[in-house]
């Protein structure tokens, strides 16, 4: 059940995704926003949700009951020495593999469903491989996620660390993995300074065994344009402040996806800007499954998901919305230049955050979809 999703790559002139791909002028970009949905089904699609923080009633009501916790967190710290060590320098001969262009010891290291359905990984190694090369990985500390049992778990949750009366801590983190089956896993994430932009590459790594076998692999940037999570969140503060609420609702959006390597992991950092983002998140935007009606080009267009899209040293804004044919490309990207300008006119604060935008034409049965980019100066 593996596959790839890819979010970068859109020209202008409006094109497939893999031509898209392969013309980019930028095409060190495309790396930058790869993510692997493997077997376990760890990996969320855009747009990334903020999540609201656990409540400590809860926690205290299951520890209180007596249950034996079915998923159980250990981290470094709990964790001997030679079980840090073996997590750690798996992570690290498997992130050696990747950047040597060894797909085929990764596919013979990973999980069986994995391996049969290789080929997101093995594009996301050959368009990582020069990045990679030379890049010196520096391990963050590793996480052990224990799922006991018989049965698949419909919503994982291990928490992990130390919490305290308000909930997380700096040294605590949680993960929620959807359809997990039991088992012994890992995650275990590595920054790389790597010459273009700095990134993070993530295993997720399943026990066979003696041995850790690659379960999932995730690589994202942890900078767009040289800023981090802290920037964009004080940046979310900002907009706030001059009442542009749709731009902090958005950047609070980025802040939390470069505030964490795995979209399925959160902290004290993404608990608080969930708590922030709340008292900004507007009505009028497609967020939450709800679709919004936007005039353009003399028709009314569906929108269904608006999210930023960090590539390389530009930051735009992508809104998905319903088209019945794509096929007839030409006039698809009339009609994505239609909805960009719509929604610009509708909506004047993105000029002030945004580079560009991007419309995704995408027909609901077939999921079939053709994408066009303007940049914002070109927007009139």
């Amino acid at each position: 059940m593996s596959s790839f999703l890819l979010e970068a790559g859109i020209q202008r002139d409006g094109t497939t995704e893999a031509e898209q791909v392969q013309s980019k002028k930028d095409s060190h970009r495309v790396f930058l926003r790869h993510r692997i949905k493997v077997s376990m089904n760890m990996f969320r699609t855009e747009p990334l949700e903020l999540r609201a923080k656990m409540s400590l009633f809860v926690i205290a009501l299951i520890l209180c009951a007596g249950f034996a916790p079915a998923q159980t967190c250990f981290t470094a710290s709990d964790m001997d020495e030679p079980t840090r060590a073996a997590l750690v320098n798996t992570a690290k001969r498997y992130f050696d593999m990747a950047a040597g262009g060894d797909s085929a010891a990764l596919r013979k290291n990973s999980i069986a469903s994995v391996a049969s359905d290789f080929s997101g990984i093995e594009t996301v190694v050959k368009q990582n491989q020069a990045n990679f090369s030379g890049a010196q990985a520096t391990p963050r500390a590793p996480f052990w996620l224990k799922a006991e049992g018989t049965a698949p778990f419909e919503r994982a949750e291990f928490l992990c660390g130390v919490f305290g009366k308000n909930g997380q801590t700096a040294d605590s983190a949680v993960f929620e993995i959807p359809n997990l089956l039991p088992g012994n896993y890992a995650v275990v994430t590595l920054d790389l300074p790597t010459a273009k932009q700095p990134c993070a590459a993530s295993f997720v790594l399943q026990q066979e065994g003696k041995d850790w076998k690659v379960g999932g692999f995730y690589v994202k940037e942890t900078q767009i344009a040289g800023h981090d999570g802290n920037w964009f969140a004080e940046r979310a503060r900002a907009f706030k402040t001059k009442g542009q609420n749709r731009n902090a609702w958005l950047y609070y959006i980025e802040a939390r996806d470069l505030a964490v390597p795995v979209p399925f992991m959160y902290t004290q950092t993404t608990d608080r800007l969930a708590d922030e983002s709340e008292t900004v998140k507007p009505a009028d935007l497609p967020l939450g499954g709800n679709t919004i009606e936007l005039a353009a080009g003399g028709k009314t267009r569906r929108l269904t998901t608006l999210f930023p899209l960090g590539l390389g040293q530009d930051l735009d804004l992508v809104a998905k919305y319903q088209s019945a044919d794509v096929s007839n490309t030409a006039q698809t990207f009339q009609d994505n230049i239609a909805v960009i300008k719509a929604l610009v006119a509708k909506y004047p604060e993105f000029r002030d955050a945004f580079d560009g935008v991007v419309a995704r034409a995408v027909e609901p049965t077939t999921g079939r979809d053709y994408g066009s980019l303007l940049p914002m100066k070109e927007i009139k």
